[in-house]
């Protein structure tokens, strides 16, 4: 075989590879049928305003870091804009701060209807499960409140407000904790 011959031979089985490739990213690309709306939860009683950020970890944090994302939809899949998102939690302790702001925060969705938090792992405590607590508004519009799960918790079986729905979807990367969960809003 020429050199000729070989570099067209190597040429045109990449672009074999690139179409399989485009074909198979165009075939799994996601269709919107519809999201079901996300499943609203109890705000239990250590709700309070919080500041507008979107990393509540600070120095001599105890726990186990975390990144939670992802986005706010509505139910026919449309990204919502400027969703205002709250989010409360226990330390890794499992003791919430009730007098001041300490793993609390507040954040608006971007023109995509990301968002981003960076926290730890809440703890558990009597009763519950680790859970973060969130309240999702998109503009104009009732408040969802809710709360998020994580796989794998041994206490999930045994709490009353467990929902399998509401489980973030965990990975790690660079030897940190990434959580996913998309807010499907019901918009009027």
């Amino acid at each position: 075989m020429t050199a000729a011959r070989a570099r067209f031979v190597v040429f045109g089985s990449g672009l074999v590879l690139a179409a399989a490739a485009a074909a198979s990213a165009q075939a799994s690309a996601p269709v919107c049928d519809g999201f079901p709306q996300t499943p609203g939860q109890i705000g239990g009683v250590h709700f309070r305003a919080s500041p507008l950020r979107h990393d509540v970890v600070f120095p001599k944090l105890a726990g186990t870091r975390l990144t939670l994302e992802g986005l706010v939809l509505t139910t026919s899949c449309t990204p919502v804009r400027h969703a205002r998102l709250d989010f409360w939690q226990a330390d890794a302790h499992g003791h919430y701060d009730d007098t001041g702001f300490r793993l609390r925060s507040h954040q608006f969705t971007d023109a995509q209807g990301r968002y981003r938090l960076e926290t730890i792992v809440p703890g558990p405590y009597p009763g519950r499960t680790p859970h973060m607590h969130v309240k999702v508004r998109a503009p104009a519009q009732p408040t969802l409140t809710t709360e998020l799960y994580f796989p794998g918790a041994s206490y999930n079986s045994r709490d009353p407000y467990f929902d399998r729905r509401l489980l973030v979807r965990l990975g790690e990367v660079k030897k940190r904790f990434v959580a996913r969960f998309d807010f499907v809003l019901q918009i009027r």
